[in-house]
């Protein structure tokens, strides 16, 4: 209770959020190394997760071969970029990116390869070439799960640029590196917090976006969709009603 009083002493604090090192210029340099992570993604993942939706053919072992960059940890990555001379936030915005191109490739992959073939074939039956095809046809109707790995991906680098602070990089991970580093266990909660925070209030913009981005006519499908795969309402029996209504007393004739 000691540390989140003192971690909420240390967030009231306006002290803390001004200057160089204030959590507004921190915030900032966080959301600035995320943006530039999560656009290195877009343009590895995005165009290839494109092109192996469209073609039909290798998407499942481009996939897989994105998934395995998961089994490197971020910070593993971080070390080895600092140990060859690259230090910052630049390391901190390509490690994040190797992190983020999986579920931006997986999702773009499996959104224009969900594309319904009747929809696909009746494109090419009017004569659309395969790069019309994709831009007219299977890209519209995979902007609802391609936004949705990129917000994906874009939360998980906000949630990781904090490691910037041990590769001497800026960012709210310097609020939690230097509380650990003084014994201010408060004032890193106050770090982590905030961190949090972020994440939340970037997640519901994102989704905002997502959901301004996706055609009118997907929106109206799922809605119906949903509408679909709710239960009906349960109602009694008639009979067993009936049957009540006959077991009950009778008047004497």
């Amino acid at each position: 209770m000691d540390i989140l009083t003192e971690a909420f002493r240390w967030l009231n604090d306006p002290l803390n959020w001004t200057g160089r090192r204030g959590v507004l210029a921190l915030t900032a340099d966080h959301l600035q190394v995320s943006t530039v992570a999560v656009l290195l993604a877009l343009a590895v993942a995005l165009p290839l997760g494109l092109w192996l939706g469209h073609r039909g053919r290798g998407a499942t072992v481009g996939v897989v071969v994105a998934n395995t960059t998961r089994a490197v940890p971020t910070l593993a990555l971080l070390m080895l970029l600092a140990a060859s001379g690259f230090f910052g936030n630049g390391a901190t915005a390509v490690a994040c990116a190797v992190f983020a191109v999986p579920p931006i490739l997986a999702n773009a992959v499996t959104g224009v390869a969900g594309v319904p073939p009747a929809a696909r074939d009746a494109a090419r039956g009017v004569g659309m070439s395969p790069a019309r095809v994709l831009w007219t046809v299977e890209i519209p109707h995979a902007v609802p799960l391609v936004a949705a790995g990129i917000r994906t991906g874009a939360v998980q680098v906000l949630a990781t640029v904090p490691l910037a602070a041990l590769v001497g990089g800026t960012s709210l991970g310097t609020v939690v590196v230097t509380g650990f580093g003084t014994l201010r266990y408060g004032q890193a909660l106050a770090g982590g917090l905030l961190v949090a925070a972020l994440c939340l209030v970037v997640e519901g913009v994102l989704a905002l976006v997502e959901r301004a981005v996706t055609p009118a006519g997907l929106r109206a499908r799922r809605r119906s969709e949903r509408g679909r795969d709710r239960p009906a309402p349960r109602r009694a029996p008639v009979a067993a009603v009936a049957g009540d209504r006959s077991n009950g007393p009778r008047p004497r004739s």
